[in-house]
C-alpha cells in the first residue's frame, strides 16, 4: 500500500509557475538551446525534505539511487554508498555527504499531477516544435553541500528546477562526438551505461549555468553535463519528456551500434530538425522480428 506523502497544494492557476518571460525564452530556444527559466515552485509542500524522505521510503528500490557526494567529475564504475538508508540520507542531507535521486516519482499520484500541471504550461510550445509529449517523467535530486553529479548525458528533453540551495550545471554541445563518442551513445541505447569519459581539457568548452532557488535550466536531449552543488543542501526537480524525434534519434543510435558490430562506420543521427526515420524504422523492424522468434 502506498504511503501518504502529505497533502498536495492547491492547484496553481495556469501559467503561474513559469512566468511569461520564461515561457517566451523557452519558445525561442526549444529544443536545441540550453537556457535558464524562472519558476515559482519553491516552498511547495510536496518538495520539502521530510515529504521527500517519506516519498523515497515508499518507492520501489529500483526507483532510488543514492551515493557519496564527494565524487570526481569523471567516475569509472558505480560510486560508493552513503552508509545510511535513503530516508536518513535525505533527512541528514546537511551532513550525509550524499547525492540522491528519486526516479519516476510520477508513480505517486500527487507528484504525477504536479508533473502534468507543469508540462501543461509548456505544452503548446513543445507540441508545436517536436510533436506530442511522450513518456513524461519526474526525478527529484537531493544533494549535500559541495556534492558532485558526474559527467553524463540523458535521453530526454529535461527542465531542472532549483527548489533549494544552489548549484552550477556545466553543459556541453549535444551531438558533438568529442564530448560524447558515438560508440558510447550506441552502447547506451543497446542497454549499456551513460557515464562518459572525462578529460580536464573539456572544461573550457562547457557552458556553466549558475542556478539558485527559483531558477531552472532546460537541457537538450543527450547534451553532456555535470553538476557541482553549492555550500548548502540542494533540492531540484527534473521534469522530462520524450518526443517522436528523440525516440527516432535513440533508435537510429541503436541501429548504428548494430551496424558498427557488423564492421561498418555509420554516420551519427541528425540533430533536430533533421529526421532519422530510415534508421529508426530499420531498428524497430529488427526488434520486432527478434521478439516474434
Amino acid at each position: 500500500m502506498e504511503k501518504p506523502i502529505g497533502r498536495p497544494a492547491a492547484p496553481r492557476p495556469s501559467g503561474d509557475v513559469f512566468c511569461p518571460a520564461s515561457r517566451a525564452d523557452f519558445a525561442a530556444s526549444y529544443p536545441e538551446g540550453a537556457h535558464t527559466l524562472m519558476h515559482e515552485l519553491a516552498g511547495h509542500p510536496l518538495l520539502e525534505l521530510e515529504a521527500l524522505a517519506l516519498l523515497a521510503e515508499s518507492l520501489p528500490a529500483a526507483s532510488i539511487e543514492y551515493n557519496r557526494g564527494d565524487l570526481p567529475v569523471g567516475v569509472d564504475g558505480k560510486p560508493g554508498p552513503t552508509g545510511l538508508s535513503i530516508g536518513e540520507t535525505i533527512r541528514r542531507a546537511e551532513t550525509s555527504n550524499s547525492w540522491a535521486v528519486l526516479k519516476n516519482v510520477e508513480q505517486n499520484p500527487a507528484y504525477r499531477a504536479l508533473l502534468l500541471d507543469l508540462l501543461d504550461e509548456l505544452r503548446p510550445v513543445i507540441e508545436r516544435r517536436t510533436g506530442r509529449i511522450l513518456k513524461p517523467q519526474a526525478f527529484i535530486f537531493v544533494s549535500s553541500p559541495d556534492a558532485v553529479t558526474p559527467y553524463h548525458f540523458d535521453p530526454e528533453h529535461n527542465i531542472l528546477m532549483q527548489l533549494r540551495g544552489e548549484k552550477v550545471m556545466t553543459i556541453f554541445p549535444a551531438g558533438a562526438s568529442r564530448f560524447a563518442p558515438d560508440e558510447v551513445h550506441e552502447g547506451y541505447h543497446l542497454g549499456g551505461g551513460r557515464e562518459l569519459g572525462w578529460k580536464d581539457e573539456f572544461r573550457r568548452h562547457g557552458v556553466p549555468f549558475e542556478l539558485v532557488q527559483g531558477q531552472a535550466i532546460y537541457v537538450p536531449v543527450m547534451a553532456p553535463h555535470f553538476v557541482k552543488n553549492g555550500p548548502r543542501v540542494s533540492v531540484s526537480l527534473s521534469i522530462t519528456w520524450r518526443s517522436d524525434w528523440s525516440f527516432a534519434e535513440a533508435d537510429a543510435r541503436a541501429f548504428n551500434g548494430l551496424l558498427r558490430k557488423w564492421g561498418f562506420k555509420p554516420r551519427p543521427p541528425k540533430r533536430w530538425p533533421g529526421r532519422n526515420t530510415a534508421k529508426a524504422l530499420a531498428w524497430r523492424l529488427l526488434r520486432r522480428l527478434v521478439r516474434s522468434d
